[in-house]
């Protein structure tokens, strides 16, 4: 059986004919559910692990690289000043570091939940059958 678009005009079929059409138009429906779950879980996971990798290098960076370059601009800053306001100057700066590396990795956490599943599309999906199934 030669496989019909689905866009053509339907309104002079018999019933037969569309009856004979619903297994390969659920088959279509079910395929393209499954494309749009792969397409899915491949942004969540790409979005998780772009933001898992930011809040790694927020870590490397505040348990390794920032404590011995604090200490570096700490010296430098107390030829000009006093050793307790060049290590508050300092300590300010790494902390804005560290909550900016943070923030970005929360902006990719946050893409998550904004995405709509593909679980969640074929329940609406699915009640919107229902509610034109109802009126019949």
């Amino acid at each position: 059986m030669a496989v019909r678009s689905p866009l053509r005009d339907r309104a002079d079929d018999s019933l037969l004919t569309l009856v004979q059409d619903v297994p390969q138009l659920v088959k279509n429906l079910i395929v393209a559910e499954f494309n749009a779950v792969k397409g899915w879980l491949v942004k969540t996971a790409t979005d998780a692990g772009i933001g898992t990798g930011l809040m790694f290098v927020a870590l490397f960076f505040i348990a390794w690289v920032i404590p011995m370059f604090l200490v570096f601009l700490t010296a430098l800053l107390s030829l000009w000043l006093p050793v307790w306001a060049s290590a508050l100057i300092v300590m300010g700066v790494g902390a804005l570091l560290a909550i900016a590396a943070g923030a970005a990795g929360l902006v990719f956490y946050k893409k998550i939940g904004r995405r709509e599943s593909p679980i969640q599309a074929a329940k609406t999906d699915v009640s919107i059958v229902k509610e034109y199934a109802n009126e019949f």
